[in-house]
């Protein structure tokens, strides 16, 4: 059996979803999206906490992530308890009860005929 691989607190601290976006929906819609890894054998519900530059902290946003599958989430989506904002400088926190491995994915569509694809590992702690 795999060892368990990943952290159980992880930290993306350069959210911004980009807007406005160019071309056709949903392909070209600019996003902000995380990747979550559970290769334990027990169901991750990993919560996610929003933090603003002048706001309180919004969250959390539950996201489930079964035993042994991968998630792909758009920042985009979120809407409870309240809508990520576009536009807007953001930080994120993740809590997840078995430990899980986080990468961050930016879609960038604003400029008319150009996508430019950005990824990073998000930060363990």
């Amino acid at each position: 059996m795999m060892a368990d691989i990943g952290a159980r607190l992880w930290v993306v601290p350069g959210g911004h979803i980009p807007f406005p976006s160019n071309g056709p929906e949903p392909a070209f819609t600019s996003f902000d999206q995380i990747c979550v890894l559970n290769a334990t054998g027990t169901r991750a519900d990993v919560e996610l906490h929003i933090y603003y530059e002048d706001a309180e902290p919004v969250g959390p946003y539950a996201i489930a992530v079964e035993a042994r599958r991968v998630r792909h989430v758009r920042l985009n989506d979120l809407i409870d308890p309240e809508a990520v904002q576009l536009d807007r400088p953001y930080g994120c926190l993740l809590r997840s009860p078995v430990p899980v491995v986080v990468q961050f994915l930016r879609q960038d569509t604003r400029l008319p005929g150009a996508v430019a694809l950005a990824a990073t590992m998000a930060h363990p702690s």
